[in-house]
C-alpha cells in the first residue's frame, strides 16, 4: 500500500497574503504546499513578491510542489476571439514564470472557461482546438523552465467538465509529458470519480483532495462528505499513483479552525491508508 505525501493548498487562505499563512501551515506539520494565485494572496505578476514567498517557503523548510494558474471569466483559453486568447495566454505564461520562481514542480491549469455554456457542436470543437493550441504554448514554456504541466478536471456544469473532454485535450497535446491533476470534489459532483482514476491513471501527477455531499463544491476535509475514500485510495494504489495528495479545503476565516480542519483531513487519509495496509491480502 502506498503512503502518499500529503500537502496543503494555500488557497484556504486566499483572502490573505501568502506570507501571513505559511508559518501556521508549517506549524501544523505540512511541508509541501500548492500556492494559490488569488490576487490578494499572491500577485503572480510581481516576481519580487513571488521571490519573497519562495524565500519564506525555503526558510520554513517547505517546498512548493505546485502553483495553481489563475482562473477567471476573463482568462478564457478557448475563446473564439484571437485577442481574448492572447490575453489569457499572457496571464498563464506569467503564472509559469511565477511557478519557476517558486521552484514548483507543476503548474496546475483549468483547461477552459470558468462559466457555463453549451455551444453548438462546431463551436465546441473550435473551442477545444483553441484550448489545445494555447496549452501547447504553455507546455513548451513550462518545459523550457523545467516545470511540469497538469490539467485539472473541472466542475461538470462548465465547458470541458467531463471525463471525455480532458482525455481528448490530453491526447491532442504535443507535449506527451503533460499530465493531470484529479480534483476529487469536482469528479464526485460529475459522478465519474472512479472512472477518472482509471482513465487518467497514466496521466496523474497529483490529486486535489476534498470532499462534498454530492450537491455543491464544498471543499470539505476528506471524511466530512460522502466520497468513499477507502475505494478511492485503493484504486489509486492499484493504478500505481505515486504523487502527492494536496488538501484543497475551504477556509473558515479563522486560521486556527482552518488548520484544525486541514489536520483532521490529513489524519483521516492517513488512517484510511494505514488500515488498508494492515488489511490481510
Amino acid at each position: 500500500m502506498n503512503i502518499w505525501p500529503i500537502g496543503l493548498s494555500t488557497g484556504c487562505f486566499y483572502q490573505n497574503n501568502v506570507l501571513d499563512c505559511l508559518k501556521a501551515i508549517r506549524e501544523s506539520g505540512f511541508s509541501i504546499v500548492e500556492v494559490c494565485s488569488a490576487p490578494r494572496h499572491l500577485d503572480y505578476h510581481d516576481l519580487g513578491a513571488v521571490g519573497a514567498a519562495a524565500a519564506r517557503i525555503d526558510e520554513l523548510g517547505m517546498a512548493a510542489f505546485s502553483f495553481h494558474a489563475p482562473f477567471a471569466d476573463h482568462i478564457d483559453i478557448s475563446a473564439l476571439e484571437h485577442d481574448r486568447r492572447e490575453i489569457a495566454l499572457g496571464e498563464i505564461l506569467r503564472a509559469v514564470e511565477a511557478a519557476a520562481t517558486l521552484r514548483a514542480q507543476y503548474l496546475v491549469i483549468h483547461p477552459g472557461p470558468e462559466h457555463a455554456m453549451t455551444p453548438p457542436p462546431a463551436e465546441r470543437l473550435q473551442r477545444m482546438e483553441n484550448t489545445v493550441s494555447v496549452l501547447n504554448q504553455v507546455a513548451r514554456r513550462c518545459r523550457e523552465l523545467g516545470i511540469g504541466c497538469a490539467l485539472e478536471n473541472k466542475l461538470p456544469h462548465l465547458l470541458f467538465g467531463h471525463t471525455s473532454d480532458i482525455l481528448w485535450i490530453l491526447d491532442a497535446l504535443e507535449d506527451v509529458d503533460a499530465g493531470a491533476c484529479l480534483d476529487t470534489g469536482h469528479a464526485n459532483l460529475s459522478g465519474d470519480l472512479f472512472m477518472l482514476v482509471r482513465k487518467l491513471a497514466g496521466h496523474l501527477r497529483m490529486i486535489h483532495v476534498n470532499d462534498n455531499n454530492g450537491n455543491f463544491d464544498d471543499h470539505l476535509p476528506p471524511g466530512d462528505g460522502r466520497i468513499n475514500w477507502v475505494e478511492l485510495l485503493h484504486d489509486l494504489s492499484v493504478s500505481g499513483f505515486h504523487g502527492p495528495l494536496i488538501l484543497e479545503i475551504a477556509g473558515t476565516g479563522d486560521s486556527v479552525t482552518t488548520m484544525s480542519n486541514a489536520r483532521r483531513g490529513r489524519s483521516y487519509l492517513r488512517e484510511v491508508s494505514r488500515r488498508m495496509a494492515l488489511k490481510p491480502r
